[in-house]
């Protein structure tokens, strides 16, 4: 049974992806993207499964990468880098192969590696009330291994407005940065998910699959090549002193050194 995730199933085929690791805002640790790949991987392989929700429990969708597991890489060498780059890398890439249509819920905040789940849905529906951001310029790190499937969602001229500046924007931001295909008040969040779903539970699985293949496959998406540079760039920042100093000064609870 996995640790940070819990999957649901209906008797209609829509399983749901749960992320429970609310006491870490649903930060990804290590287990969890080792989980969300698994998921991922088996929720595709099965022929009874026609939809995939990603959804959260708390008040957070997800915080981004967990902070301790991306301390621990500034101590490691520079295979272990690369390697813990690549399952970050591995996990993303699964979802966004997931060969059935993938509709995240967005119920809190999502920020760093939280848009990059977002990102690699086919759907994404937020609440109202949301905030999202690229915060990793912040913390002396990059937004790298996300980075395919965020530009890939907002283009290189959106992405531009906020993909180095750290900011925190608002779910009416988001949707117009095209992050979020629909925000909508917290007590109407299921039943547009449902809208959403509904849909696909009409058409044939097969060439479902197979549209979504070609959409990726024509639509100029994340490729090996790109997910191959995110890796590296991630795996090198983690060397940098700012982001030793940036994550430093979180877990101090003091402002970074570059800060104004």
């Amino acid at each position: 049974m996995p640790e940070t995730l819990r999957i649901d199933r209906d008797d209609r085929g829509v399983a749901t992806i749960w992320l429970t690791r609310t006491d870490k805002h649903n930060a990804m640790s290590a287990l969890m993207m080792d989980e969300l790949r698994h998921a991922a991987e088996t929720l595709g392989a099965d022929d009874s499964v026609r939809v995939v929700i990603l959804a959260a429990e708390g008040k957070s969708f997800c915080a981004g990468g967990d902070l301790g597991w991306m301390r621990e890489q500034m101590a490691a060498d520079s295979a272990t880098r690369m390697s813990e780059a690549r399952r970050l890398a591995d996990m993303l890439m699964a979802l966004d192969r997931l060969p059935k249509p993938l509709i995240g819920r967005l119920q809190g905040n999502a920020f760093g590696g939280g848009v990059g789940l977002a990102s690699v849905c086919d759907c994404a529906i937020g609440a109202d009330h949301i905030q999202m951001g690229l915060t990793e310029v912040k913390l002396g790190l990059i937004p790298a291994t996300i980075g395919p499937y965020v530009i890939a969602r907002m283009g290189a001229a959106r992405a531009r407005q906020v993909f180095f500046q750290g900011r925190v924007f608002g779910a009416a931001e988001a949707e117009r940065l095209g992050l979020l295909a629909r925000v909508v008040s917290p007590e109407n969040l299921d039943a547009a998910v449902e809208a959403e779903v509904a849909p696909y539970l009409l058409a044939a699985p097969g060439a479902v699959a197979r549209a979504k293949l070609l959409v990726r496959q024509l639509g100029g998406g994340a490729d090996q090549a790109q997910i191959d540079v995110s890796v590296t760039a991630l795996a090198e920042v983690w060397e940098a002193d700012e982001s030793s100093e940036g994550i430093a000064a979180f877990f101090d609870r003091r402002p970074a050194a570059w800060t104004k």
